[in-house]
């Protein structure tokens, strides 16, 4: 089976990883242009395309795919399929009719549930007991299409971003290979998704990561984890911007909203809207992520001190 592969970030490049691995004929690889970034703002290129460097596999970074040029090329190739896997670039119709069996698409949820930028901050943020890997069908629509294969896994208590994401990333280089499989043959089928259950993952905003010291105590939890490893649900203590990693719910604990309630080397005990939280690690603007031992050796807290309630 002849593939053309589309990704950008480390979860496209665990599932090309896996479709390489299982012996699969990818004959392209597309992922986008190098992108400056960290502090030094240096170009830097994707994941996807350092591994497809490291298998020397033709590798194309368009900007666009309405270009008439790139889409010939993509003709010419005459790929069965095209896998997708947050690309970050729309797929125009055309391009969609190229690969003699579409393209295909791994999304971070269990459509229709969560389809957009965000599935996994928006799973964690709303509560869910799991979410998992939607194999797709892809259409017009954002994420509308027919699912050919899912697989669930469940949202642990301590899961961050960064650990859900790093679970789904494997679960979707394993789905995408089992998809293909039976694509090759010809056992695979189809199921429209059903509306009803719909909802839309929008983009995280990074005012979105302000704590309000007034809600309760397990959707604080969920700030913190769903917004780690970016972009740090944060508030403000005299002024100063601190960032917050790591934390429990301390059910047995209330004072004021916002309030420090105790300061130690286990952590730093702040009140909510109801219950507490034990802040584990955290970060001052500038600073390296610390452990509560090590940030209260360096920076002095009191109990009775208050974080801004609502961050400003």
């Amino acid at each position: 089976m002849r593939i053309i592969f589309a990704g950008t970030p480390v979860f496209a490049a665990t599932a090309l990883d896996a479709l390489l691995a299982a012996g699969f004929e990818v004959i392209l690889v597309l992922t986008q242009p190098d992108r400056p970034a960290g502090r030094g703002m240096k170009m830097q290129a994707s994941p996807v395309k350092l591994l497809a460097q490291q298998h020397a596999i033709p590798l194309l970074q368009p900007e666009t795919l309405k270009s008439p040029d790139i889409q010939a090329q993509l003709k010419t190739l005459a790929p069965d399929a095209m896998v997708v896997a947050a690309y970050g670039l729309l797929l125009p119709e055309a391009v969609l009719h190229i690969p003699r069996h579409g393209c295909i698409n791994i999304h971070a949820s269990l459509l229709p549930r969560w389809r957009g930028a965000a599935p996994i901050q928006r799973a964690i943020l709303a509560g869910d007991q799991e979410t998992g890997i939607s194999i797709m069908q892809m259409d017009q629509g954002l994420d509308t299409g027919a699912i050919i294969l899912q697989h669930a896994i469940t949202i642990a208590p301590r899961d961050t971003s960064a650990t859900l994401h790093d679970k789904l990333a494997q679960l979707g280089g394993e789905s995408i290979v089992e998809a293909l499989t039976l694509l090759d043959r010809n056992a695979l089928q189809s199921t429209q998704q059903n509306e009803t259950g719909a909802c839309y993952a929008s983009k995280i905003r990074k005012t979105e990561a302000k704590i309000d010291w007034r809600q309760n105590a397990t959707h604080i939890d969920r700030m913190i984890r769903a917004f780690n490893p970016g972009p740090g649900a944060y508030t403000h203590l005299q002024g100063d911007l601190i960032k917050f990693w790591q934390a429990k719910i301390i059910k047995t604990a209330s004072g004021q909203a916002g309030e420090i309630l105790a300061a130690s080397d286990t952590g730093i005990i702040v009140a909510c809207g109801q219950d507490a939280m034990r802040i584990e690690m955290l970060q001052k603007a500038g600073g390296k992520k610390l452990s509560a031992a090590r940030f209260l050796a360096g920076h002095a807290i009191q109990p009775g001190a208050c974080f801004a309630v609502a961050a400003q």
